[in-house]
């Protein structure tokens, strides 16, 4: 035998002749209150939430967080959303702009990390959540699953979209200099308005 065979051979002799298969993963329990567990963790990552308890109460809670911000009374809307009556704010319905605060409907939440899913649509772009300085989510509770299989299930169901955006608290990134900086890549403010019925 030569050197190079001695070498190859007792590399042979030291492969692991086969690798244990790993668990399956069996995912934990679904909490019992979903829309609980979502505000905690939305609230834990800088989001701002509202329980409210029917549709009727958005337009006041929508008031209050905009006189919160010190923020005028109108709100960007996207096409497609179904929030026209919203009081006596004045709807615009082009895209907003930093300075601008801008309203969505989220038609997924996931409770386990507190993040908000947004299958993109003709008439409800990808790049709305991006934009305004001041995003206000829309969301029924019934629409707040235990986590991202369950999001990925259902968007699958209704057909793929071009683009899934999971939206976790403001945009923020601490890459300059390690300084935490809000509003790098869409919103530096976030709130979540809840509905019960």
């Amino acid at each position: 035998m030569s050197a190079r065979d001695d070498i190859l051979s007792a590399i042979r002799d030291q492969r692991i002749k086969s690798t244990p298969r790993p668990a399956q993963y069996v995912p934990p329990a679904a909490p019992h209150d979903l829309v609980a567990v979502f505000a905690e963790r939305a609230a834990a990552i800088h989001a701002e939430v509202r329980i409210l308890n029917n549709a009727s109460k958005i337009a006041g809670a929508i008031a209050d967080l905009l006189r919160a911000k010190n923020l005028p009374a109108e709100i960007h809307i996207a096409p497609d959303a179904n929030l026209a009556d919203i009081g006596a704010l004045d709807v615009k319905r082009t895209p907003p702009g930093p300075d601008d605060a801008a309203l969505t409907t989220a038609p997924f939440a996931i409770a386990e990390t507190g993040t908000l899913a947004y299958p993109a649509t003709a008439e409800n772009p990808a790049s709305w959540h991006f934009r305004p300085g001041f995003e206000i989510a829309v969301l029924k509770a019934s629409d707040i699953v235990p986590d991202m299989e369950n999001v990925i299930a259902r968007v699958k169901a209704k057909g793929l979209p071009h683009t899934l955006n999971f939206v976790t608290g403001p945009s923020r990134t601490g890459d300059i200099e390690q300084t935490l900086e809000l509003g790098a890549h869409g919103p530096k403010a976030l709130a979540i308005l809840i509905v019960k019925e």
